[in-house]
């Protein structure tokens, strides 16, 4: 019997890397998102808000087997938000809504999705490199309201749990909370059409850690399925470090325009600032017509979390070992630049990033 996966979250980052995967694999995908993911791959979309439980029919959920559990709701502004217990409760609640529908599914397994905030990096320094198996950093944190609500659900309805903390996840997406791409091809064409430097407009250079989004699917595929992963927590990065700096000339090259000096500004300012410069550029270079609010989502804010725009210096260092995952069996690595350029020309192809 052909394998169900229910992706909540579809249209976001993880969340279409997941249709694409499980879908390559053979599985049958119903991705369940307020929009339809943007891909090629074969799956049944069912339009569903997760804050509105009446959108949600149990009917449609009868076959899954797997849920990769990738929704997420944020607050317009983003970083503020992650400490506010309305966003909070309101991630639980989602979950719960849609474990509840899943009640009469024969659910085996479910993957959920967290982060370096469950090592409290929004908040205070973390320990370096922070392991799954350190004591639970004890803030408030939808991650810990979502799994607890796993953990007591599973012994009565039988079915196990894994936890991804992907690092910094990159992929095509735009409109979403918490991808870099779009922004950096925005402000690029920007930037070219106004004639102003393309520079890096972070602040105190420091060192970070990436993920591609393929590889984040590629990790919930195999958590679906491998024994290794039955209740446990995995870190989840390329398997490198990078520096925005360094990785800047590259970026630049894809896009088409000179690296420059450093050029501190928030995006999260700027950006919207050119949303007529942004409408110039669609209409000349015949793009899809994406107003900039929509291309960005809410990324320009976390463009300037992790540029460190406007910080006093450089934020503490933020790595995690990726050592547990390897050792359970999944190994995959992905080369960070590249990982970019690659999503870089996506957007090209697809017509929402002006050509080089």
């Amino acid at each position: 019997m052909t394998p169900t996966v229910l992706v909540a979250g579809a249209s976001g980052l993880v969340g279409t890397a997941c249709v694409d995967e499980f879908a390559a694999a053979g599985w049958r995908v119903l991705a369940l998102s307020r929009r339809p993911p943007e891909t090629d791959a074969s799956y049944t979309h069912l339009p569903v808000d997760l804050r509105r439980p009446e959108t949600l029919d149990p009917a449609r959920l009868a076959g899954v087997t797997h849920v990769v559990y990738a929704a997420v709701f944020e607050k317009p502004g983003l970083v503020r938000g992650w400490r506010e217990a309305d966003q909070m409760r309101t991630n639980r609640d989602m979950l719960a809504t849609l474990m509840a529908a899943l009640a009469g599914a024969p659910v085996e397994h479910v993957t959920l999705l967290q982060g370096t905030k469950a090592y409290g990096v929004h908040r205070h320094p973390i320990r370096i490199p922070a392991r799954e198996r350190h004591p639970r950093d004890e803030h408030e944190n939808f991650y810990w309201l979502q799994e607890d609500h796993l953990r007591a659900l599973a012994p009565a309805r039988g079915f196990g749990w894994t936890v991804l903390r992907p690092q910094l996840v990159v992929g095509p997406n735009h409109g979403v909370a918490m991808n870099l791409v779009p922004v950096i091809g925005a402000y690029a064409a920007i930037c070219r059409e106004e004639g102003l430097p393309f520079g890096f407009p972070g602040g105190a250079a420091y060192v970070s850690e990436a993920v591609d989004a393929r590889l984040v699917a590629g990790a919930a595929l195999w958590a679906a399925t491998a024994p290794a992963a039955r209740f446990e927590h995995f870190n989840l990065t390329n398997g490198e470090v990078f520096e925005w700096r360094d990785l800047w000339p590259a970026l630049a090259e894809e896009l088409g325009v000179d690296a420059a000096g450093d050029t501190p500004r928030s995006l999260a300012g700027f950006l919207p600032a050119h949303e007529a410069t942004w409408d110039h550029v669609v209409r000349r270079h015949g793009l899809r017509p994406i107003r900039l609010p929509d291309l960005l989502g809410e990324s320009h804010h976390y463009a300037d979390f992790h540029f460190a725009a406007g910080a006093a210096g450089a934020p503490p260092p933020a790595f995690v070992s990726t050592v547990k995952i390897k050792q359970a069996g999944f190994t995959d690595t992905c080369d960070t630049e590249l990982s970019f350029r690659h999503w870089l020309r996506v957007l090209q192809d697809r017509k929402v990033l002006p050509p080089r």
